[in-house]
Formats: C-alpha cells, sequence, structure tokens
C-alpha cells in the first residue's frame, strides 16, 4: 500500500479495504490528536467572532481579531525546538511524549486566561489573550503534527490524514456548539472555561501509545554553532530539494481564497440574522455531518486516483464552494440556504483536508517533521489570513458580501493553475520528502 504516498494510483479496493485502515491504532490516534488541535482556532475564530459581535464591537475590529491567527503563521520560528529540545525531568517520557503534556496545560491556562477577559471592559486586553491562545494553540499544534506524522505508516498518511481531520473538526464543532450553547444558558466566561478540555485527547493519547516510531532524535546541540544549525538545517534540507520553491509558492497561495472567506462566515450569520442555536444547528451540525462525508469520500478518491489528481480536485471543490455563500449572501435568511452552503464547504473542506495534509505530510523529513510542517502549514494560510485581518472587513462594506466571496474564488485560481503545472513537470514527485517513503 505504500504506492498511496506517491501520487501513482494503488490497486483496486473492496468497501471494507476502504474502512479498514480508518481503525488502526495510528489512525485512532491521529483522531484524537485531530480533536484537540481542533479547539483553540474554533474559539478564536468563529466564536470570538460570534463573541464579539454580539457585545456590539464594530465589524473592522471584528475582523482586525483574526490577526491572532498570524502568530500560527510564525510558529516554524520556535517549531526546532520542539525537534530539539528535551524538558527536564517529564522528559523521561520520551520528547514527543513531553512536549505533548507540557504544551497541553499551557493551552488549558491560555483558554481560561481568554475565558477571564471581557470585551466590554477592556478590548485591548482580549486581543492579547487572544494573541496568548493562538501562540499556545500553535505550538500545540507543532507537536500533535509531528506526533501525528511520526506515529503513522508511510500508507497510512492519507487515512491517517482523513482522521486528523475528522478529529480537527469534530474538536472544533464540539468546542464551538458548546460554548454557544453554555454562552446562551450562562455568559461566555463559563463557556470558554468548560471547552478547556478538549486539550486532553492528544495528552491522554500521547500518554497511551508513547513515542511515534518513526521519530529520529537528534544528537543533543551544546555549543551556539550546533544550536544555530538546528534552527537552519530543516529549512536547508527544504530548499535543497527540486522545485521547492515552486513548492513552497504553492503552499502560500493555494488556499488564499478559502482561508480569506472561512474566516468571515459568522459576520454574514450575524448580519443576516441568525439565532446563536441556528449556528449551532445548521453551521455546526450540518457541517459536521458534511465534514464527514467529505473526509471519508477524500479518503477513498485519494487510495484509487492517487495524490496529484486528488489534490487537484480538492482545490477546485475548494474554490467553488465560496461561490455558494455568495448565495447565500444574495437569498438572505434562509436555513435552507445556509444548511446548502454550509454543507457544500464542509464537504469540500473535508474532502481536500484529506489529501492536501496527506500531501503536505509526505513532503517532509523525519529529521525535521515538526520544523518542517509547521512552515509548510504555517505558509498554507498566512496570505488569507493577513488579508482577513486587514482588509476583509473593509472589502465586505465597500464590496458587499456577494461580490467579496465571488473574490475569493477568483483569488482561488492561481493555486489550481500551480498545482497543474507542478503535475505536468513531475515536481509533485521530485520535491517528496521521507516522510512519504521511509518505514520506522
Amino acid at each position: 500500500m505504500t504506492e498511496l504516498t506517491t501520487g501513482d494510483g494503488s490497486p483496486e479496493r473492496n468497501v471494507w479495504d476502504s474502512i479498514k485502515p480508518y481503525l488502526e491504532k495510528e489512525s485512532l490516534a491521529a483522531f484524537f490528536l485531530g480533536v484537540s488541535s481542533g479547539f483553540p482556532f474554533a474559539l478564536l475564530a468563529a466564536t470570538l467572532t460570534t463573541r464579539l459581535a454580539q457585545d456590539g464591537i464594530e465589524k473592522s475590529t471584528v475582523t482586525a481579531f483574526t490577526l491572532a491567527f498570524l502568530v500560527y503563521n510564525f510558529k516554524w520560528l520556535w517549531a526546532w525546538i520542539i525537534d530539539s529540545v528535551k524538558l527536564p525531568i517529564i522528559g523521561r517520557l520520551g520528547m514527543r511524549v513531553s512536549w505533548m503534556i507540557v504544551i497541553g496545560l499551557v493551552v488549558i491556562a491560555a483558554t481560561i486566561n481568554l475565558a477571564l477577559a471581557d470585551p466590554k471592559q477592556d478590548i485591548v486586553w482580549v486581543a492579547i489573550s487572544a494573541v496568548m491562545l493562538g501562540a499556545a494553540g500553535a505550538t500545540f499544534d507543532i507537536i500533535i503534527d509531528a506526533y501525528r506524522i511520526e506515529t503513522l505508516k508511510p500508507y497510512q498518511l492519507g487515512v491517517g490524514s482523513g482522521m486528523s481531520q475528522y478529529g480537527w473538526r469534530i474538536g472544533a464543532a464540539s468546542a464551538g456548539a458548546l460554548a454557544l450553547v453554555v454562552a446562551t444558558r450562562s455568559d461566555w466566561t463559563v463557556a470558554y472555561a468548560v471547552c478547556s478540555i478538549f486539550a486532553f485527547p492528544a495528552m491522554i493519547t500521547a500518554l497511551i501509545l508513547g513515542e511515534p516510531p518513526r521519530h529520529k532524535v537528534q544528537a543533543v546541540r551544546t555549543s551556539v554553532t550546533e544550536k544555530m544549525r538546528a534552527i537552519a538545517d530543516p529549512f536547508v534540507e527544504f530548499f535543497k530539494r527540486t522545485g521547492a520553491w515552486l513548492v513552497l509558492l504553492f503552499i502560500l497561495v493555494h488556499k488564499i481564497g478559502d482561508t480569506l472567506a472561512n474566516l468571515t462566515f459568522r459576520l454574514l450569520f450575524d448580519d443576516l440574522g441568525y439565532t446563536n442555536d441556528e449556528i449551532a444547528i445548521y453551521d455546526v451540525g450540518v457541517g459536521f455531518w458534511a465534514l464527514i462525508i467529505g473526509v471519508f469520500i477524500g479518503g477513498i478518491i485519494y487510495a484509487r486516483l492517487g495524490l496529484k489528481r486528488s489534490v487537484l480536485i480538492a482545490l477546485i471543490l475548494m474554490a467553488v464552494s465560496n461561490i455558494s455563500f455568495a448565495g447565500l449572501a444574495a437569498i438572505g435568511h434562509s436555513n435552507l440556504a445556509m444548511a446548502a452552503a454550509i454543507g457544500f464547504e464542509n464537504f469540500a473542506s473535508g474532502y481536500g483536508g484529506v489529501v492536501v495534509v496527506a500531501y503536505f505530510s509526505a513532503l517532509t523529513d523525519l529529521r525535521f517533521t515538526a520544523a518542517q510542517y509547521a512552515l509548510i502549514s504555517a505558509g498554507a494560510s498566512i496570505v488569507g489570513r493577513l488579508l482577513t485581518g486587514t482588509t476583509a472587513g473593509s472589502l465586505i462594506e465597500a464590496m458587499g458580501y456577494v461580490n467579496f466571496y465571488l473574490l475569493t474564488t477568483v483569488l482561488a485560481v492561481p493555486g489550481i493553475i500551480l498545482f497543474w503545472w507542478m503535475m505536468r513537470t513531475g515536481l509533485v514527485d521530485s520535491s517528496m520528502g521521507t516522510a512519504g517513503k521511509e518505514e520506522a
């Protein structure tokens, strides 16, 4: 089954052959890791947007809060620490396990801190608290991604990415829905504090499974020169590969439209007059099941069509899905239209999450898993997040929602064209890392 990571296709499989890999312990571990990875993002994205909008904060300020996500895009600056620094005392549990436990506790603390911040009293402190949770969540993602990639075997990268996406969306959706329900019946402080429990699945998974079998421990670096090499080596190795700069360009531009659109959905829902319960039912509920279907279909298509064609299909679907929100904005408050738009978007995101994350995972070198995947995942959304935080609110006010979402569709086209060209020239295969090839 190793051909799943090469993009060359794979043998025909029956229904049980398609389902069985999802039940392997490595894939199940990826699911629980994804649950913990998704919840900080949800609390900073849709949930915080809803909280600020309901507190009467103006749109330009609300969209500016998406800049808190930028800390996720700079996580590659400190990801090398996770790869090369052994923690004292708790480090005896293993480098990956010990970091998982420590950062999980930091995420819990940061979530409770944001819970105690009041937008009506001190909006600046809320912004600082959001950045703090973003930094904690980004660091949690570094260790979670490294643990996932090194636990999965090469042939499991596609299914494991799917299970991780299942977990991520379930963690994000559950935290988002729970926050809305609790906030409606209590307040936002209690809602955020309760959601901190979602950090535990990843911590417990690491304690149960122990160190991942494909983790390559680097030699201890003591001198200043050796520590500088620990920072530089992951990037030097990546950029020595054939077509590395074009691969990086694809990573930067492929998700601009999708990111720009996704971080504004709750503003649209608020302006269309949807209640918290309606958002919980149609956005979270319908979206969850659409994603489940998208992820499962993504795993099957990845196995049958191979990496390259399945990724190209994902890029097209994610671009077109933004048009459905232009339609929703044109129609107005309609539960059916909302369900359709959310359903299509989440199906496309679920399918795309499997194949694109599998491709990005396969790009890493097992010596530098944390640092390289941090660079890749950070680059994947930095442009869209920067545009959302600096221009989205103004663009919506100037263009209206319909034209805004049509614009996000157009912005997705360059990424589609670039990946198609990489397929035709062989750069997708030649740029692959050892994570997509080597066993434990």
